[in-house]
């Protein structure tokens, strides 16, 4: 792949190809005996690790897979129209991946919380085989992907007439005239729009294949886990907040991407817009984080360290992906520092650079917290309401219970009313009756100082799980939000200059080209983190 990509003699893409196609059947034969053996000893107890692999998960990487076979499909009309000049292993190429991308999905959804206890040495391999495979096929994708922007890039600085940097197109284009030139057209077009897509599916699948790997022979602590279920409500503030970041992103992403490469002046216009918007946009960011930050400081809870691959992996991911992000902006700031000219949008890309290295900090520490959060347990006291009643014949019984009452389903007028005396039921006296009077007869629940306490403790717990939630939702659409950028073409890094001048045009894409995709995936991989912050909080 490397060889292909600096174009070493004698390598042809039909050869990356062939290999790639040749690890995806190895990949597909080994999930074709693991299900089929699976099914011949479906009836035998399997353990399940109940972390991984959950359903929302699950949901995700099916989107991401459906769309990545529209992009096969794309790829397959588009060899159709140049098979005249296209090797055959460019049409046999997307079927195969079509044909692994369906097995796969299905193998993650039946198989992905399996905990393998037989035939390990077979399964390792099978499964590490698999992890690496779509690590491969990620990085084709994020080459491939990356050409593409490239090819751009230089085809706008050769608009804007810099004629101080060699610039070479990276043409890959087939040496013949499509069958169908306006669905070649689209077909080409389309297919980089879907890489981003493709891009993601391969790196959640490995990471869930990883997953897999690491629980081979695992013992479970058997303990119960609680399902987690998303709820919409008391989320609305913070749904409403990010929506509304993310119609702006899309505006912002639509106008960059119209404006840049059009002249000096609408690309500088362009390059400014957008560090404003997401200085404001990293800026909320920070400030959401710090909230959350403070409220779990204030909270007297432990942290749940206990074995899990899954959660451990989650926080490896954040720290490790951010660093793509954090080395593109500490190269931005030492290239602000050390220019000699300075253009007036250069000026806001010194604090957006700023804000990216902090706000992931703060974001990653919010989130690595939140998910060693232990359950919060409910007090017994404030599940059950110790409710009494006074009979018109002077005795005291217990109600049904407080939901009964709720409901209606207690008969008002068997003459029993609830009524509490202090959480606790009074003793008789001498003569067999209790000490009452007459408005206590017919008075409604009357509650304790302490339960007032309690329930008032419990009113600020719910307040400030009410705000992290909404926190957890803002942040959720903030991080989509800023994915959609770079995924998509809006990347400033390309097309400021500054740093090409400072450290040289081919340095700086190198760097931009290997920091990029983890930077990408960063924004999708905390999405995901903060959805389940947000259902577990």
């Amino acid at each position: 792949m490397f060889a292909w990509a600096v174009h070493a003699a004698g390598l042809h893409k039909s050869h990356l190809l062939s290999y790639l196609i040749t690890l995806m059947l190895v990949q597909l034969l080994w999930m074709l005996w693991y299900v089929c053996r699976s099914y011949t000893q479906r009836r035998l107890i399997q353990e399940k690790d109940t972390h991984a692999g959950a359903r929302w998960l699950r949901c995700g990487i099916t989107l991401f897979a459906v769309i990545t076979l529209i992009m096969d499909s794309f790829k397959i009309g588009y060899f159709i129209g140049f098979s005249n000049c296209l090797s055959a292993t460019e049409g046999i190429f997307p079927v195969t991946h079509a044909v692994h991308t369906l097995l796969q999905v299905y193998f993650l959804w039946c198989h992905a919380k399996d905990i393998i206890q037989s035939f390990k040495t077979l399964e390792r391999f099978g499964v590490i085989h698999s992890v690496f495979t779509n690590l491969l096929l990620w990085t084709n994708g994020v080459l491939t992907e990356s050409k593409h922007q490239l090819n751009e890039h230089k085809e706008r600085l050769i608009m804007l007439g810099f004629g101080n940097i060699t610039i070479v197109l990276d043409d890959h284009a087939p040496q013949c005239n499509c069958s169908t030139t306006t669905l070649c057209s689209i077909f080409s077009q389309g297919i980089y729009y879907l890489y981003p897509f493709n891009i993601e599916y391969h790196i959640l699948a490995s990471t869930m294949l990883y997953v897999l790997w690491k629980n081979i022979g695992r013992k479970v602590e058997h303990h119960q886990q609680h399902k987690i279920p998303f709820k919409f409500h008391g989320i609305t503030i913070g749904t409403i907040f990010g929506l509304t970041v993310l119609t702006s992103t899309i505006a912002i992403v639509v106008v960059y991407l119209i404006q840049i490469g059009r002249s000096k002046i609408k690309s500088e216009l362009a390059l400014t817009m957008f560090y404003i918007y997401a200085i404001s946009v990293l800026t909320l960011m920070c400030t959401a984080g710090i909230v959350a930050l403070l409220i779990y400081r204030l909270e007297d809870r432990s942290l749940d360290n206990s074995k899990n691959p899954a959660r451990k992996l989650d926080a490896d991911l954040l720290v490790g992906t951010a660093s793509g992000s954090w080395l593109l902006s500490w190269g931005s700031i030492l290239a602000i520092i050390c220019a000699q000219d300075h253009p007036q949008y250069t000026w806001y890309n010194l604090p957006y650079s700023i804000l990216v290295i902090i706000e992931k900090y703060i974001q990653n520490l919010f989130i690595i917290e939140s998910i060693h959060q232990e359950q919060e347990k409910v007090n017994d006291d404030i599940k059950t309401l110790r409710i009494v009643t006074i009979s018109r014949e002077n005795t005291l019984s217990l109600t049904p219970s407080f939901k009964e009452i709720y409901n209606g389903t207690v008969d008002a007028d068997s003459g029993e009313l609830p009524c509490l005396f202090n959480g606790n039921v009074k003793e008789s006296s001498s003569n067999g009756s209790l000490e009452e009077d007459k408005s206590q007869v017919f008075s409604p629940v009357i509650h304790s100082t302490s339960d007032f306490s309690l329930y008032s403790s419990n009113s600020v717990a719910n307040n400030k799980r009410r705000i992290l939630k909404n926190i957890a939702a803002f942040l959720f659409l903030c991080n989509l939000s800023l994915w959609i950028p770079p995924a998509f073409g809006c990347r400033p890094v390309y097309d400021n200059g500054l740093e090409e001048i400072v450290f040289g045009f081919e340095p700086w894409i190198i760097v931009v080209n290997l920091a990029m995709p983890f930077s990408i995936f960063y924004r999708m991989h905390s999405a995901a983190s903060l959805f389940e912050v947000s259902c577990k909080t």
